[in-house]
Parts: C-alpha cells; structure tokens; sequence
C-alpha cells in the first residue's frame, strides 16, 4: 500500500497497533464491523486500483468499476459484507517464469475480493506489525530487502563467518492452514473475520490448460493448506507463519546457544553463526519438520565466508578488490541478476521495435535499468554498472544500425556524447558520496 491513508483510517491502524503493543496477549474481539467501513473500504479499492493487476475469474476490470460508479460499487460490496452475503469467488492462476527456467504459480484474486482482502489487511496490519520479529524484513512499512541484505553483511563481519544459506520448496503453497489459523486466532476472537479469512484460503484455483480448456480444483480445501501468491492478504499470512520459526528458533534457545541469528526476508532466510552451522542446519531442518514445511534440499547449503552466497539478488561474502587484490566481507549484485537485467536490455531492443524513435526506445530501456539499478546500489556495484552501460551502448548502436540500414562502425556513427546527451541513454555510477547516481 503506497498510498497514504485518510486521517480517520489512519488514527483507527494507531489505535489497534497501540492496543496490541501494549498487550501482547490481548485478542481483538470486533474487528468485521471495521472492514466494511466506508473509509476503510473506500481507501482499500484506492489501493488494489493503485497497485493495478489483471482480472479475476469474473473478467471484472477496475475500468468496469469506474463505468458503473465507483462509490456506488464499493456501497454495494459494503452492504454485502453488513448482510454478510459476500463470497470469495475463484482465484485465477496464471504462472511467471523464473530464472532457473522453472515457473512460479500465481494466484489472481477477483477485483471484489482483492478489494475485501485489502481491507482486512488495513484492520490486522498494524495489529500483528507489533508482534512480528524484527528478523523479519518483508512487506513491512520501513523495512526493506536492501535493509536485511546490510544485516547479512553485518554479521558477517561481527564474525558470524558460517551461514545457513537455507531455501523452502512452495513456501506459500504449503503453509497449513490449521496452524495458521491457530496464528491469527491467537490476536484475533472474531468469528466472522477468522471465517472469512479462512474462506479465502480454501477458496478453489481455476486455470486454463494448454487447450484452452479451464479447470478448477480445490487442493487447497482438500489438503488444508497453500495460501495463492498475489493475493493482498497473503504477505502478512506468510509472515504471520515464518514468525512461528523465528519466534520457536529464540524461545528454545538456538539463537543464544548457537550464537545463530536469521536474517528472514518472505520464504527466503539465512542463518548466521559462529562456528555451529551444522548444527544450525540440522535444528532447522528438524523445526521445518515440525512446522509441515519442506527445505529444498538441492538450495540449501552450508558455506563460510570465503564462499560467497547469493541473497535477495545480492552475491555476499568475502570479496577482493581488483586493484589491490586485498580481501573484504561485501555485498555485490549477483551474476545472474545482471545476466537477467541483460536478457531485458536484449528483449527491448529486438528488431520488433523498429516502430518506434530512438527516443522512445531510450525512454522505456531508462525505465527498466533505472528500477534494476536503484536496488542494486549497495557494496560494490561498479563493475556491474560498468557492464550493463556497456551492453546497452551496444545494444542501442545495433538497433540503430539495422532500424536505419547503415554501413561501418556502429562507434563511430554513434558515440558516447550522442547516445547519453542527445538521446538521454542512461550512464550508470556511483559518485564518491557512494549513493546510487544514475547520470542521463
């Protein structure tokens, strides 16, 4: 939710985050009546309409909404959740390639229920916001990838020099629902919420095969488990249940007497340690166990330092500079991330854009190297700053070339001075302040 709430939705998630901190055990007991609220439903829609995203299994669009009237529809879905006649419908899935090849599934919620989603996630937010880790650095206001990346490195140099570099296989598809429920009710006692929440989870997944042919199945009900990636309420679910690991992890002890710390970013954690990695390894496993998730075996190692591993993009681990050859601990941006940042440039300067200007071609690869590379501005960056500029110069210089149909050198026709000053080609850098510059 990038939008800022209005005063009074934002004076009720003070009050509920304030009531929660200061009793961590209360359980809130009338919260149904909030999420239809007119401010809370009205800001909700503003969000899910802000964050965009494809149509449900209904075909119902945010452009449909605001033919018909966007007070009157989000009025009417009010009063359906008053009558308490409102259903979850279907959630579509559709699938995302990955990098390694594989696809990642993803499920896409109707409009209606993103919006409904989205206003309960405005009511609990700030209520388990107070009791969420601070190991815990996704989806959560103030806190960032980039910030659990600087916590990995830390440690590191503290001398937490062996790390668990641990993954889990269909994290979101395999949270039970029992368990989380149990989760939720341990803050929440309201019947009427706890059972919408658990509608959305058993909620049937429908699909299309390669024929066209759509199917519907229902393995999250008959197996009790998976919460669809891409819904609203999902981040703050699976939040809610890796809390449970880390939460367990300090209460019994590991931490303090295998000088163990995670750093938990989603479904993606590392375990930093002093010398007891193994053991580390082996009490994870054993709690994953007991939690009914599964590590992927083939992903998770253990390493020290001197062997870098990647997290959330990042390649970290003990590094050496070029012009000495002297060791550090530093973070850098991992080879398949520039590789898949590349694998971008190369797709936006196909010959199937011939169509549009030079300036036009330059604006849309600015706008996709510009959001790579304000990610990736930490450690040592230069080298892969100095890489991408170089790949987009060829790869713009190429496109010229064909789309125009010249002879000789593409560097001679077209240098640096006109690629970055007259078509605003973006030259990547970091300046001596060692913020991200980004010089057009």
């Amino acid at each position: 939710m990038n939008l800022a709430p209005p005063l009074k939705v934002r004076k009720l998630q003070e009050t509920l985050q304030a009531k929660a901190k200061g009793a961590p055990t209360y359980r809130f007991y009338a919260l149904y009546d909030k999420i239809y609220r007119a401010d809370v439903l009205g800001y909700a829609y503003a969000c899910c309409q802000a964050n965009g995203g494809a149509a449900g299994v209904d075909g119902q669009t945010f452009e449909d909404i605001e033919a018909y009237g966007c007070q009157r529809w989000v009025g009417e879905l009010a009063e359906a959740l008053r009558q308490k006649t409102y259903r979850p419908q279907a959630v579509r899935r559709v699938y995302i390639p990955k990098p390694d090849g594989k696809q990642r599934p993803l499920g896409i919620p109707t409009v209606t229920d993103r919006v409904v989603q989205m206003a309960t996630l405005v009511v609990l937010g700030p209520i388990f916001e107070a009791d969420l880790q601070p190991e815990q650095y996704a989806y959560r206001e103030g806190r960032s990838a980039l910030e659990a990346v600087r916590r990995v490195q830390r440690l590191l140099i503290e001398g937490h020099t062996e790390v668990v570099d641990a993954d889990l296989s269909g994290y979101f598809d395999s949270i039970p629902h029992a368990e989380l429920m149990k989760s939720v009710a341990r803050r929440v006692s309201d019947g009427q919420l706890l059972a919408l929440i658990k509608r959305w989870l058993e909620a049937p997944v429908e699909e299309s095969d390669e024929r066209g042919h759509v199917q519907r199945t229902t393995r999250n009900k008959d197996e009790g488990r998976g919460t669809p990636q891409g819904a609203p309420l999902s981040p703050l679910l699976a939040n809610l249940y890796m809390r449970r690991f880390i939460l367990g992890w300090k209460r019994l002890g590991h931490e303090r007497v295998l000088d163990a710390h995670i750093v938990n970013y989603a479904d993606d954690f590392v375990i930093c340690c002093r010398g007891t990695a193994e053991k580390a390894c082996a009490v994870m496993r054993d709690m994953m166990a007991r939690l009914r998730l599964t590590v992927n075996e083939q992903k998770t190692r253990v390493c020290t330092v001197d062997e870098p591993f990647n997290f959330l993009g990042y390649t970290i681990g003990r590094l050496y500079a070029p012009r000495t050859g002297n060791s550090y601990i530093g973070v850098k941006p991992s080879a398949k991330k520039i590789q898949g940042l590349c694998r971008e440039i190369r797709a936006h300067t196909e010959r199937r854009w011939f169509w549009l200007s030079p300036a036009d071609l330059v604006t849309r690869l600015n706008r996709c190297v510009r959001g790579w590379a304000n990610y990736f501005c930490l450690g040592t960056i230069t080298k892969a700053y100095r890489h991408v500029t170089a790949y987009m110069r060829h790869r713009v210089r190429q496109w010229l070339v064909r789309k125009y149909k010249l002879q000789g050198s593409k560097r001679s026709r077209f240098s640096y001075h006109y690629l970055h000053e007259t078509l605003g080609l973006l030259w990547l850098r970091r300046p001596p302040n060692r913020f991200l510059w980004v010089n057009a």
